[in-house]
């Protein structure tokens, strides 16, 4: 339903309530204020070209060297009329990436497990996740993600 009209609502109706809306929203008498929201700074660097850094979270090009390329960081980046151009960061210290890869490690799992529909590696995630296998026995871990594998499988693809 769109706006109080059916599903079964006539082409001529959906198109006079878009352009009642259009009226209500595209005139010369509607201001508006940039607020404080992250994505309003974004757009408007992405627009009018006046860059703006932020940090963000995106796939590791080289960015991070002693991080998996497959990973997603978190960096500078510039954000103006060409988007979003991550810096780059070089290596993290050694203590700070290993502590890193214990996140990382259990993201590349549960992607493995989404491509490949594979169960175990959905076990295999849980049990590296370093809060779960602090907190939880083997057994309980596997018990967990078959009852959350249950609870949800109406929107997850079948695993074997």
């Amino acid at each position: 339903m769109i706006g109080g009209l059916g599903a079964d609502a006539s082409a001529d109706a959906l198109f006079s309530f878009w352009e009642n809306m259009r009226d209500n929203y595209v005139n010369d008498s509607l201001t508006h204020h940039k607020t404080h929201e992250y994505a309003s700074y974004i757009m408007n660097a992405i627009t009018t070209g006046v860059p703006y850094k932020i940090g963000g979270n995106v796939l590791n090009k080289e960015l991070i060297d002693n991080l998996p390329k497959e990973a997603c960081v978190e960096v500078a980046c510039l954000v103006d009329r060409n988007g979003v151009t991550p810096t780059i960061q070089g290596p993290l210290p050694v203590q700070l990436a290993a502590m890193n890869m214990t996140n990382i490690n259990v993201q590349l799992l549960t992607i493995e497990a989404a491509v490949t529909k594979k169960k175990e590696h959905i076990y295999q995630a849980a049990m590296l996740d370093p809060h779960t296998s602090s907190e939880l026995s083997i057994d309980d871990i596997i018990s967990m993600c078959d009852d959350l594998i249950s609870a949800h499988g109406d929107w997850l693809p079948k695993y074997n």
